[in-house]
């Protein structure tokens, strides 16, 4: 019997479809699951691409049926499941071997596991996978974190497998140990901030401006023709111009108002505050998803504080539309500005030398915050590989310049008109702050100082540790 090139732990729909995607492009995948019963249905599925695939039911008919060196993928549920499955399998692997994690797991729980293996015969891998279910089938973007003897070694499956920007493959090395699903975890962060800012210019769109739904699936759908092209806004379009059959009303109209999460944009979240770099977009985009489950205390405060309601004139209208389009384009800037300082910070902290310009690249096609802003961010770093802030670009600075106030307009509609828009609000107060050459923050050293003497540096003076002449019991 003819053994595969590649194994597959996992057929749920993310493993199914990676596995079918595998056998698309000509390689023989042996794959198991957890149940018998689905591996049976995956293989009942299969099609055409049958006699592409070996089922297992064992661990040990797996390792068996792949060739040496073996490559095999875990594509199973993070955390505690995945180091059973490595549990499982590392009584079975040989020299040369290479065991991938490819489910959103914690960077962190990457670094351990690349640690504590690095003394076996097989090698371990972190693969950052991104483009959802669509994107596993037909090609995702794919942030590897491995040695580069192993990463030469899958890199061929890989490049088959992924996603293609003007033919050019959506997968690259991001470093060794936890560095794939680091920049993976980065990526649903903004992915995180950029839905959350979508979701408030609706909202801004809706009750400021009183369009309809219908009408803005045609606005998004303009929008996506624009610097604005994007997978996310190409789908809120499609979402929008959806309509419930058992309603007959517009499916969002219907959608309860609570948003899930897996929490990949939670884990940018603390990383940043670790990190100590801003990432204000994404923290906004985590609390607000947080406040969304909290629905029946919502209705019950939106009693007693009623909305507001507003009628405007046409061109009113229209002067809003278009600076709902800037405030998306500035809001946009500012959580990848973000997104990427933590991706420098995180690479710095952990000794990676993370390809900056190659994360960008990636990221054009196969993902779900492909955009065609990310070739602006990509040529930035080309041009400047030291970018210290993506607001520095010339060709972003420019576009952010030109976005800018129609935001602060955006906010404005939102905030007298009592309109949440907590990521937009913080994109904003960000940049205002990273353009300031001085801050308040001598204020909060002054406060310091006083109640906990815990000195301040001076403006005129070099060194640190003064202190102010406070009145007596300051201290």
């Amino acid at each position: 019997m003819t053994q595969a090139d590649i194994g597959l732990v996992g057929l749920g729909v993310m493993g199914a479809n990676l596995a079918l995607n595998i056998a698309d492009n000509g390689y023989k995948v042996a794959v198991y699951n957890r149940t018998a019963e689905g591996t049976q249905a995956f293989m009942e599925k299969a099609g055409h691409l049958k006699d592409m695939f070996i089922p297992c039911y064992s661990s040990e008919e797996l390792v068996a049926n792949i060739k040496a060196p073996r490559p095999i993928i875990l594509m199973v549920p993070a955390g505690a499941p995945v180091d059973q499955q490595i549990s499982v399998l590392r009584e079975h692997l040989k020299d040369g071997d290479i065991l991938i994690d490819a489910g959103n797991s914690d960077f962190h729980d990457s670094n351990r596991r690349y640690k504590e293996l690095a003394d076996t015969p097989f090698t371990f891998v972190g693969m950052g996978v991104s483009g959802g279910a669509e994107g596993a089938r037909f090609g995702p973007s794919i942030m590897v974190g491995a040695s580069e003897a192993a990463y030469g070694r899958i890199e061929p499956i890989l490049k088959a497998i992924s996603a293609k920007h003007n033919d050019e493959p959506c997968v690259a090395l991001m470093g060794p140990e936890g560095a794939g699903h680091f920049v993976k975890t980065l990526h649903n962060g903004i992915e995180y901030a950029d839905m959350q800012m979508i979701a408030e210019v609706h909202e801004v769109m809706t009750k400021s401006l009183g369009l309809s739904i219908e009408e803005q699936a045609k606005i998004f759908s303009k929008w996506n023709e624009g610097p604005l092209a994007s997978y996310l806004i190409e789908i809120t379009a499609n979402v929008m111009g959806v309509i419930d059959e058992e309603s007959g009303k517009p499916i969002l109209d219907i959608i309860l108002d609570t948003a899930g999460q897996k929490g990949t944009g939670r884990w940018s979240a603390v990383e940043a505050h670790l990190l100590g770099v801003p990432a204000t977009g994404i923290d906004a985009a985590v609390a607000a998803r947080c406040m969304s489950a909290s629905r029946s205390l919502r209705q019950e405060i939106a009693e007693v504080y009623p909305q507001l309601d507003e009628t405007l004139s046409w061109e009113e209208k229209q002067e809003g539309i278009d600076a709902c389009e800037s405030a998306l384009i500035a809001g946009k800037i500012a959580a990848y500005a973000e997104g990427f300082a933590v991706l420098a910070a995180g690479g710095k902290e952990n000794g990676w030398d993370l390809p900056m310009g190659d994360i960008a690249r990636i990221w054009r096609q196969g993902c779900i915050i492909r955009s065609r802003f990310l070739d602006e961010i990509a040529q930035s770093y080309d041009e400047n590989p030291t970018l210290e802030s993506l607001y520095l670009a010339p060709t972003i600075a420019e576009r952010m310049k030109d976005a800018v106030p129609g935001l602060r307009e955006v906010l404005c509609m939102g905030i007298s008109n009592a309109i949440p828009t907590p990521a937009l609000s913080s994109a904003l107060g960000s940049f205002d702050m990273i353009r300031q050459k001085r801050t308040a923050a001598y204020v909060i050293q002054g406060q310091r100082d006083f109640f906990g003497q815990h000195g301040f540096e001076r403006t005129d003076k070099d060194g640190s540790g003064y202190h102010g002449p406070w009145p007596a019991g300051g201290a």
